[in-house]
């Protein structure tokens, strides 16, 4: 996901406190939106600005309606705080899936309304990115990347999973992502490494992605916890073969970085963007979140940062160079898979989630 650090907090930041403080940072003095305005939550940076040009500016132009960016990182507590004590300040909120889902089934949030999309628009969107009470406008992935001196083009390259496990054939230091989260890490990688077809993944074998994880550790250079972590390592040559964000990856190559990104087994993912139960400007909210589907504004987005468009009609309006660098492009769809976030959420009889019940294994297991 081109945004890390939301999925680092969203599974690190739960407590009150936290979100009380996050709360106050955010948003000031809490207190409601007026009609001629509307607060959105979005990430800062490069991306951010990407986010205002694409999706902002057009629609201030189209209403009339000020858009007032709330760069913060949302933890569902902070959600939780501002529904709860009815003092919602924040009207659109943008959060990884899993959070997506997990404010949904407490009743945190308002359905999205998706009677005003443009029905089009709505036909092409991926359905994965059209949940109740969220969607998607882009999608991001986790590929296997490769330095090209240690592995050039016309050489023995690494093709799936299997044979980025494959030390003695494909030879090279390595790094995968951290299992520390739980709602994210190096599993699906490992069942596909084992055998596992794409169509098969879930429910998860964990049983089996330990016993894989097993064959691969002590080949792992670093667990790598950020995508800035592996931005550097791919930089600095630290490792020649790495599970990394697309969007690092292809940071790396735009600065022309000898890094090149393998499209097989691709996992895609993707945020939500959603409105808290109570936010005072509902039906203001819901139309900025339906002119999220626009394609000509996914379009820009993808141009300004690689960024792949949930819409399918936007690729037609994106150079094909850039086109092949985002992670939903239709030449890659029958190779890829989507991220099963309701696996992850879904509790058992002991009461935790498969996400809580990975972070425990992956707790007990790093440290043999």
């Amino acid at each position: 996901m081109s945004l890390s650090m939301n999925r680092r907090r969203f599974m690190q930041v739960t407590s009150s406190a936290v979100a009380i403080g996050a709360l106050s940072s955010a948003s000031g003095p809490a207190r409601a939106s007026t009609s001629g305005e509307l607060r959105v939550n979005m990430s800062g940076g490069n991306w951010g600005e990407a986010f205002k040009e694409a999706f902002v500016k057009p629609f201030e132009a189209e209403t009339g309606i000020r858009v007032v960016p709330i760069e913060q990182d949302l933890s569902t507590s902070h959600v939780a705080l501002m529904v709860e004590t009815n003092n919602v300040s924040i009207d659109v909120i943008q959060t990884v899936v899993q959070g997506n889902l997990r404010q949904a089934a407490a009743g945190y949030l308002e359905k999205i309304d998706y009677s005003i999309f443009d029905k089009d628009d709505l036909d092409n969107v991926l359905d994965y990115c059209k949940e109740p009470f969220g969607f998607g406008p882009y999608v991001s992935s986790q590929n296997m990347v490769w330095n090209t001196e240690k592995f050039p083009a016309g050489k023995p390259r690494p093709s799936n999973w299997a044979e980025f496990w494959d030390v003695e054939k494909f030879p090279g230091t390595r790094s995968l992502e951290t299992g520390v989260w739980g709602g994210e890490g190096p599993f699906e990688e490992a069942l596909l490494a084992d055998g596992v077809a794409i169509d098969a993944l879930y429910p998860m074998d964990i049983d089996r992605v330990f016993a894989s994880l097993d064959r691969i550790k002590l080949h792992i250079r670093k667990w790598w916890a950020s995508g800035s972590e592996i931005l550097q390592m791919l930089r600095d040559d630290v490792v020649e073969i790495a599970h990394s964000y697309d969007g690092r990856a292809n940071s790396l190559i735009d600065a022309g970085e000898p890094i090149e990104i393998n499209r097989n087994q691709a996992k895609l993912t993707w945020d939500m963007y959603a409105i808290p139960k109570g936010s005072p400007n509902v039906e203001l909210a819901q139309k900025f979140i339906a002119s999220l589907a626009r394609p000509d504004r996914q379009a820009t987005l993808a141009k300004l940062f690689a960024q792949s468009p949930s819409n399918k009609k936007a690729y037609s309006l994106i150079p094909d160079d850039i086109a092949r660098k985002l992670a939903a492009h239709p030449d890659y769809a029958s190779t890829s898979y989507f991220s099963n976030a309701k696996w992850y959420i879904e509790k058992g009889a002991d009461g935790l989630t498969n996400s809580q019940r990975l972070t425990e294994r992956w707790n007990e297991w790093v440290l043999r």
